[in-house]
């Protein structure tokens, strides 16, 4: 049971242990503040009254799948990483086909297929979660040797392991997961030694294809990506002056009435609440961002708007330092080790983490596309703690393993 605290650095895996911890504190408490606001309950919160018990219960779960993962050591799981990584893509396969074939399991939601509803009683399973981690695994474990990457030829083998998932997700359709593993990709390659040059050719051709793929995105998707540039209204008038402008941003005639009323609804209202919290912000529970339904993902994807409301510009740097700490504690571990897997595996998790803080963070504050990538450990939902606890398991399972090594060290 407490074989996760034994081994090498402990003191750099309680910190992360610790930070993690409190993020998911943190989230807890917030879930609630939206369900129970400091007013009288209304129809806008009661949707949200329970949530903060159910995400006690998948924390709970998230912890222990944490010490479970430290039980075997992480070598072993490289050895199954294929398979690991086989089985996500056929959960994912499952979802797409729900289109040919009406799955009892497979709930629409939005018009999206993401979940498997194993049970009308149990918490959905959304198979893209689970694949981030099965991926960075299967990527670290074929990156360890130096000849499947420092050649150009050699390149194919990650590009396929990345570009079959990304496919696979896009249709579902999830934007933010796939939007995340590319980045995953090019620095787990620079860092393993892949050469410059390389990389530097697979993105100018990158570019190329990037009109094609921007033509077969449907229009959702196309908004959600050029959000960022609509906000300037420069940009949408010249785009409700021009057809040809907003067929080319949104996929049909650009309208500023349906941007503030639908398009651009999650997106204005989140810098609303943040800005509305200011530099101390309104208090637990209090602010109209949490008391109304002014922003309807504010237990999920805009969490971090929720935070600001209560706490201001203070709650929210304690919250990006915590964040700061668990991915400084995760660098530490993946430089003390010498395992080319371990090391290959710990610089993954870290770097998909962090461009889902970054990400998610910079959505809310209109700075990069919304893209539905939840904040990491505080976010409501089962999937997405899980995973990420998960993926810090495997942080400190590497970090308490001694370094595999094929000889002594010096003066041994």
């Amino acid at each position: 049971m407490v074989k996760f605290l034994k081994g090498r650095l402990l003191g750099i895996r309680l910190v992360m242990l610790a930070g993690a911890l409190t993020l998911i504190a943190l989230g807890i408490v917030t879930i609630y503040a939206i369900g129970n606001p400091a007013a009288p309950q209304n129809s806008d919160t009661q949707q949200f009254e329970n949530l903060w018990k159910k995400q006690i219960v998948f924390a709970a779960i998230a912890f222990i799948a944490y010490i479970t993962v430290n039980i075997i050591n992480y070598r072993r799981l490289g050895r199954i990483s294929y398979w690991l990584y086989a089985l996500s893509l056929l959960l994912l396969a499952v979802l797409l086909l729900d289109n040919f074939i009406d799955l009892p399991f497979v709930p629409v939601i939005n018009n999206a297929r993401r979940w498997l509803k194993i049970h009308p009683d149990l918490p959905s399973i959304q198979p893209s979660e689970f694949c981030k981690i099965t991926y960075i695994i299967a990527l670290a474990w074929y990156l360890r040797y130096r000849s499947n990457y420092r050649n150009f030829k050699a390149l194919f083998g990650p590009f396929i392991l990345t570009i079959l998932p990304m496919f696979l997700i896009l249709l579902e359709p999830d934007l933010g997961t796939v939007l995340l593993m590319l980045p995953t990709l090019f620095i787990m390659l620079f860092i393993a030694g892949a050469k410059i040059k390389h990389l530097l050719i697979i993105i100018f051709l990158a570019l190329l294809v990037s009109p094609l793929l921007w033509m077969r995105m449907n229009n959702y998707q196309k908004i959600r990506i050029s959000s960022v540039i609509l906000q300037n209204e420069w940009v949408q008038k010249k785009a409700e002056q021009h057809p040809v402008i907003g067929k080319i941003l949104v996929g049909e005639k650009f309208s500023k009435k349906q941007w503030e009323n639908d398009w651009g609804y999650h997106l204005i209202r989140s810098k609303y609440a943040v800005a509305a919290g200011g530099l101390k912000g309104n208090g637990f529970a209090k602010g109209p961002f949490i008391k109304y339904n002014f922003l309807p993902e504010r237990h999920n994807d805009f969490i971090f708007a929720a935070i600001a409301q209560q706490w201001g510009f203070y709650g929210c740097l304690i919250v990006i330092a915590l964040y700061i700490i668990i991915i400084t504690c995760g660098l530490e571990i993946a430089a003390n080790n010498t395992d080319p897997f371990g090391r290959l595996l710990a610089t993954g998790i870290v770097i998909m983490f962090t461009i889902e803080v970054i990400v998610n963070i910079s959505m809310t504050l209109g700075l990069m596309p919304i893209t539905g990538l939840t904040l990491p450990l505080v976010s409501y939902g089962g999937s997405s703690i899980l995973v990420n606890m998960l993926a810090l398991g495997l942080l400190n399972n590497v970090g308490r393993c001694r370094p595999f090594s094929v000889a002594r060290k010096l003066f041994q």
